[in-house]
């Protein structure tokens, strides 16, 4: 192979060196309909602007405050890119950021994108911005711009990277805070479809130590291949959740996301609040068993590092309990009662048939999405 250099007067340009503004146009072109169909009150959702709009006064506000999250899938997307599974992803990118900001009582009003890869292959990026317009349509928010970075040299070849970027809005006197929760308030569960975002990094050294074969059916599930129950997207409470709390009927949310129940649930509670959770409750879906099993992990790792069945947990004055259950069910979403709030140390103790463990901790924002 010859290492000799280049004529001083050879002429480059940018494709010689891996990337192609011509692709980068194409995909634009091609992902503007997707974009268009998650139009909403204040964004009309076109792309190719410098920055994205939208209208706080036609979205119907009167005195709002923005609420921001972003996110991204961590490295569940390994798996995605190894076994062609590119078409749920960016609903998860979408879940995260949209879950987070409805804990708070916030309206997702538009939601921005970035995409980074090596080489950009735009039939994959096509599916993937395909499924973050998805997101978008089940949190009733508008995808109204983002950015798609080649950069060659920074990934490996196929690999890519997403990350998210949603703002939403509260009327001000409508903010979620947890302020209110007192001791005698009941803890609802609300199902999670799977995995979600969290602990892959577990769940793929899992896959390689014990020989996983995932394009087989799960051992627990016949009908269905194990990489497909894995890949299953992160469920969006959004549009279940915005009537019960324009209602004033929630005192508190927590998206169960990296640090489990026993972590987030006290990040919605008030001094001198403590939860209390039956992990004997509901029961353990056959993934969540699956895992614990395989990798023998102990009850309070699970607790730390999975949803264990559980994505979103809802805060309610006791009378409130059984009309909350009964509209959540109504409105599509499995609902469990998981616990209650005594007085007590701010913190999570979650007890079961043969284990009791708890958290209490100082509560900072968890960020590890691997």
């Amino acid at each position: 192979m010859s290492n000799a250099p280049t004529p001083a007067d050879q002429s480059y340009t940018y494709a010689d060196a891996g990337v192609s503004i011509a692709a980068g146009n194409a995909l634009v072109r091609a992902i503007g309909p997707l974009a268009r169909a998650t139009r909403r009150p204040g964004a009309d959702a076109e792309l190719g602007g410098f920055g994205g709009m939208f209208d706080l006064k036609a979205a119907g506000f009167v005195d709002p405050l923005l609420v921001a999250a972003n996110d991204g899938v961590g490295t569940k997307l390994k798996l995605a890119i190894d076994w062609d599974r590119h078409d749920g992803v960016g609903v998860d990118l979408v879940a995260m950021c949209a879950n987070d900001l409805v804990v708070q009582g916030a309206e997702p009003l538009f939601f921005l994108d970035y995409y980074a890869t090596a080489k950009l292959d735009a039939a994959v990026a096509e599916r993937v911005v395909a499924s973050i317009a998805e997101g978008c349509r089940q949190a009733g928010c508008a995808l109204i711009g983002g950015e798609t970075a080649e950069m060659p040299g920074m990934y490996a070849d196929g690999d890519y990277d997403l990350a998210g970027f949603c703002v939403g809005a509260v009327e001000r006197d409508r903010v979620v805070t947890g302020r209110d929760i007192a001791a005698g308030d009941v803890i609802l569960g609300l199902a999670s479809s799977g995995v979600h975002s969290n602990g892959f990094s577990l769940v793929r050294r899992l896959a390689a130590d014990r020989g996983w074969r995932l394009d087989r059916p799960a051992l627990f599930d016949a009908d269905r291949l194990l990489i497909d129950i894995l890949m299953a997207p992160t469920r969006i409470y959004v549009a279940s959740l915005l009537p019960l709390l324009r209602e004033r009927r929630i005192k508190g949310l927590a998206h169960i996301t990296g640090g489990g129940l026993l972590e987030n649930i006290p990040r919605v509670l008030p001094d001198g609040a403590h939860a209390t959770v039956d992990a004997d409750a509901w029961e353990q879906s056959r993934l969540m068993a699956f895992l614990q099993a395989q990798g023998a992990i102990e009850p309070e790792e699970m607790a730390r590092t999975f949803n264990c069945g559980i994505g979103m947990a809802l805060v309610v004055a006791e009378h409130e309990a059984d009309g909350v259950a009964a509209a959540l069910t109504a409105a599509g979403e499995t609902v469990h009662t998981i616990g209650r709030v005594e007085a007590g140390t701010r913190g999570c103790t979650a007890r079961g048939s043969t284990e009791t463990w708890s958290a209490r901790a100082n509560w900072t924002a968890t960020h590890d999405h691997g």
